[in-house]
């Protein structure tokens, strides 16, 4: 009886142990379940404007001149910026090589990648040229139709440069970043009247999603899709108002009428991605509220020992007077320099339209991890479609 007793108390404690073994382990299944594997993305495709351009503009036009650069690069680099830019940071986070501007024949190395962006692209065709107003004739689907070139020539001459191209098999498996309408607002903003742009965001986010149905089209599978940042918070927005009207400023001095357009496209833009995810059905779209991120640090500048938000680290703003950075030009009858100030890192606005080095650095350590994203994943599974419903 007693070796019996024996028995079945070691059973016991044996079951015990197994239960609490499993009452362990059960958080670790779960837990591992919520998120797959880290996609390993070969590559990254952008497509943008100048705030993820890594040299596209400079080597069509005038290559940007120093002070741009100085932070990082120790020079000029193709950046409106200081130093790095989202996209850098975004290549960094993945283990990635920086983007080669896809227009620059220099120095270019493309195996893990290729950077379509423009300083000034539109989604729309404008028609102004760059001379006139700064507009790039590299508009989205412009963009579009330069990778297709690129994806084209890649598998006609990958076997002697293999070391410089993509893998043709990749460009199913790499992940495919968007950046753009900032300037289409801006462009807006100086031709039309706010109900008369109000009612040509359906046509912009429509062509948007044109590009994203060409590029899928095309192969590509993963999207990362930036929305666009609180416009009306840019030094230069407020730069011509003179005595802005009671109330036209929010308590960090942006305009707010322009924030609220920006807000529209932006809930326009997340609407039609939620149709995209259902129209194409291999694709895993994920939307980023980078204007989100960008308001919290604007809005908490101070405590992330930022200076005033409107303040510009490099150009000379002056009342109605702005000589832009790295230019000269005349105030109170006297030729100035728009140099750069002595520690950019403490600044938000670089130039009065981009952001310095250290701003996009904050910018991109809020949005990676999924914190801004819709769905919330981080970037590094933004290729699993079954996380995007």
């Amino acid at each position: 009886m007693r070796s019996r007793a024996i028995t079945e108390y070691a059973t016991s404690v044996i079951m015990l142990l197994l239960l609490s073994l499993i009452l362990l382990l059960a958080p670790l299944k779960i837990t591992s379940n919520v998120l797959p594997p880290p996609c390993d993305f070969p590559a990254i495709y952008n497509f943008g404007d100048s705030n993820s351009d890594t040299g596209c503009i400079s080597a069509a036009f005038e290559p940007i001149q120093s002070p741009y650069g100085e932070s990082f690069f120790r020079g000029p680099a193709g950046r409106f910026s200081d130093g790095r830019l989202t996209i850098d940071f975004i290549a960094e986070h993945m283990r990635l090589p920086y983007l080669s501007a896809y227009l620059d024949s220099i120095g270019s190395n493309f195996r893990h990648g290729a950077n379509f962006a423009t300083g000034g692209s539109t989604i729309t065709r404008q028609n102004e040229t760059i001379f006139q107003s700064g507009i790039s004739p590299f508009s989205l689907d412009v963009q579009i139709v330069q990778f297709h070139r690129f994806m084209s020539r890649t598998e006609e001459l990958y076997r002697r440069e293999k070391n410089k191209l993509p893998r043709p098999r990749e460009f199913s498996n790499s992940l495919y970043t968007i950046d753009i309408g900032q300037t289409d607002l801006a462009v807006g903003f100086r031709q039309m009247s706010h109900i008369q742009l109000r009612a040509v965001i359906p046509d912009i986010v429509n062509q948007f999603a044109a590009a994203v149905k060409r590029l899928y089209q095309q192969g590509a599978r993963a999207f990362w899709i930036h929305n666009t940042g609180p416009i009306g918070c840019l030094p230069t927005a407020t730069l011509y108002l003179g005595n802005p009207k009671p109330g036209a400023l929010d308590n960090y001095g942006c305009l707010k009428s322009h924030n609220s357009m920006a807000l529209e496209f932006n809930r326009q833009l997340k609407s039609r991605i939620r149709t995209l995810r259902t129209e194409l059905g291999h694709a895993a779209i994920t939307y980023v509220d980078v204007y989100a991120a960008k308001y919290e640090l604007i809005s908490n500048a101070k405590s992330q020992d930022f200076v005033e938000p409107q303040k510009i680290c490099c150009g000379l703003h002056e009342g109605n007077t702005h000589v832009w950075c790295g230019q000269k030009g005349i105030v109170r009858g006297a030729e100035v320099y728009g140099g750069a100030c002595a520690n950019p890192s403490s600044y938000i606005s670089w130039d009065g339209v981009h952001y310095t080095q250290a701003a996009n650095q904050w910018i991109a350590n809020h949005i990676l991890n999924g914190s801004y994203s819709d769905p919330p994943i981080p970037i590094t599974h933004a290729c699993h479609k079954r996380l995007h419903y």
